[in-house]
């Protein structure tokens, strides 16, 4: 695991959400040590009303981002989750241009035991400790 859901307040092109997706992978293996080959990413973009700031409908150029990280609880530091946040910032104003202030990025750990993938909680791929 993990996975990125990356909500975009602004139409993307093909070639940058592939960018945000490819780059956002790499930020995840580098700072909090994951394996590439089952980290998903969802890049989705939201346009119209459906970005509000300070309880107002935000214009198109202001509309901000939105990415969520779903990671194993305990399994990353405060710092390696604080230089993943700053370089995932870093990547969205680099591709989508400034943003916002209330654009926001998310680090939320799940519990071992509410969450997996092929079937399998990553509680039950633990090894066992004995």
């Amino acid at each position: 695991m993990p996975f990125i859901d990356l909500q975009l307040g602004q139409p993307a092109s093909l070639e940058n959400r592939r960018t945000l997706a490819g780059r956002a992978t790499d930020i995840i293996v580098e700072r909090l040590h994951k394996r590439r080959e089952v980290t998903a990413v969802r890049v989705a973009e939201h346009a119209g009303e459906a970005w509000c700031v300070a309880g107002m409908p935000v214009a198109p150029a202001l509309r901000p981002a939105h990415c969520v990280v779903y990671i194993t609880t305990g399994t990353n530091s405060p710092a390696e989750k604080a230089a993943c946040i700053a370089d995932l910032h870093a990547l969205l104003t680099e591709v989508l241009g400034p943003l916002p202030e209330a654009s926001y990025i998310v680090i939320q750990e799940v519990p071992a035991t509410d969450w997996g993938y092929a079937g399998l909680t990553q509680a039950a791929r633990r090894p066992a400790t004995r």
